[in-house]
């Protein structure tokens, strides 16, 4: 199981995460890998599947008609990049268009963005809607359940909603899903997960993670990190937040508060920061920061990458910014060795400014041999990464046994949130 807060869910623990006890936990566990593996590529050969899994094809075949059965999965003639060797080329499987989705949910500072995604990362349906001043979680959910219903109002009605994953930028209590703090929402100790879950009424797992963390799992899945294994995702969201991909499992830490690299000691003696200590990085490099050397007013900081994207040359201010941008950046090199950096939110619209800089100053600081093997790049995602990433911890228990969460899962949403 990822780290990853789920509350609402009821399901038995009989077959979780492992290969199971007997016959039946090994199918139901095989049927999950298989349908993971259709998930993460979007199409893929039965010959790589056989590969991948390392079973026989006939165990492949009868996998396949099992998903095809329960309307999660359907056989298509291959791919051009499928007809490989020689012989003939094996039969392609794809997401069924009618088969199972999650709803995801990305709580941003100015607005929450809701979408309807299907198996293979698709966006079926989305919805947004502006969020003014510190709204209060109970505000906040009764929003979300109204664009829930708008987003699953025309989803085909064989297709089944199997969960509900929620990003929120804050810190998330990896044990319960505790929001412990929000500070640009102004929320503190707040059930958030819980409250959806039982707003929603649906009886589906409601998964809920820090907005970082959730855009480094979907750029290692299918972003600018694909096929890395030791990936860091840098959020810029007012402050600065990490998430951390470390030999292809994701950073939680003991609590799940991993990754507030914002609040790494950067100047002694510096800005005051709100977290009540001077110098952490994110007075430097932080949206309050980049207004103040742009002259941006501070209250409409929240379109400061919209700002950024306007430039097309940077101005001197920005250019500092982006020489502390990489010194920043060369701590965390030093400190995890990764292959690639993403760089999201606002800073993916300040990166391409002052690339330069931010090269120079981390190769500068950084060792020598770390930092001959990392990579700068902007979301491969746009600015979809918290909410695809999301949606992958909503299909989780989907990956884990797909027959008892599509049992468990809702053909009903739209009429059950009517009533």
């Amino acid at each position: 199981m990822t780290p990853t807060s789920r509350v609402g869910s009821t399901r038995s623990s009989g077959t979780r995460g492992g290969t199971g006890s007997n016959q039946e936990g090994v199918r139901r566990h095989n049927l999950g890998t298989l349908l993971h593996h259709v998930h993460r590529t979007g199409q893929i050969s039965r010959a790589e599947l056989t590969t991948s899994m390392g079973l026989n094809r006939s165990t492949i075949a009868a996998l396949v008609t099992e998903l095809e059965s329960l309307g999660v999965t359907e056989q298509t003639k291959p791919s051009s990049e499928s007809r490989q060797g020689a012989g003939r080329p094996s039969v392609d499987v794809r997401p069924s268009p009618g088969g199972p989705y999650a709803v995801a949910v990305d709580v941003g500072v100015d607005r929450v963005v809701v979408a309807r995604v299907g198996l293979g990362g698709v966006v079926q349906r989305r919805a947004l809607s502006p969020l003014v001043g510190e709204p209060d979680p109970a505000e906040v959910t009764k929003t979300v359940q109204e664009m829930v219903s708008y987003v699953v109002g025309d989803a085909p009605t064989s297709s089944v909603l199997v969960g509900v994953g929620v990003g929120v930028p804050g810190l998330v209590r990896r044990s319960d899903g505790l929001v412990r703090i929000a500070p640009n929402l102004g929320w503190r100790d707040a059930p958030f997960a819980t409250m959806l879950g039982d707003e929603l009424g649906l009886g589906v797992p409601v998964s809920i993670g820090n907005d970082a963390d959730l855009g480094a799992l979907a750029e290692h899945q299918r972003g600018a990190g694909v096929g890395l294994s030791d990936v860091i995702y840098v959020c810029g969201n007012i402050g600065v937040g990490a998430g951390v991909i470390a030999s292809g499992e994701r950073v939680a830490g003991a609590g799940g508060y991993a990754g507030e690299i914002g609040h790494l000691p950067y100047l002694p003696g510096g800005h005051e920061c709100h977290c009540g200590n001077r110098g952490c990085w994110e007075t430097e490099v932080g949206a309050i920061a980049i207004a103040k050397a742009i002259g941006w007013p501070l209250d409409q900081v929240l379109s400061l990458g919209e700002q950024l994207d306007a430039y097309t040359t940077a101005p001197a201010e920005l250019r500092a910014i982006g020489t502390h941008l990489g010194r920043g950046l060369a701590m965390l090199v030093n400190m995890l060795n990764p292959q690639v950096i993403v760089l999201g939110g606002y800073l993916g619209s300040l990166f391409p400014l002052v690339q330069p800089e931010v090269s120079q100053a981390l190769h500068a600081v950084a060792l020598q041999a770390p930092s001959e093997s990392v990579g700068l790049r902007v979301p491969g995602l746009g600015r979809d990464s918290v909410l695809l990433g999301a949606a992958e911890i909503a299909f989780d228990e989907l990956f884990v046994d797909p027959v008892a969460s599509l049992a468990q899962g809702r053909s009903d949403v739209a009429a059950l949130l009517r009533s």
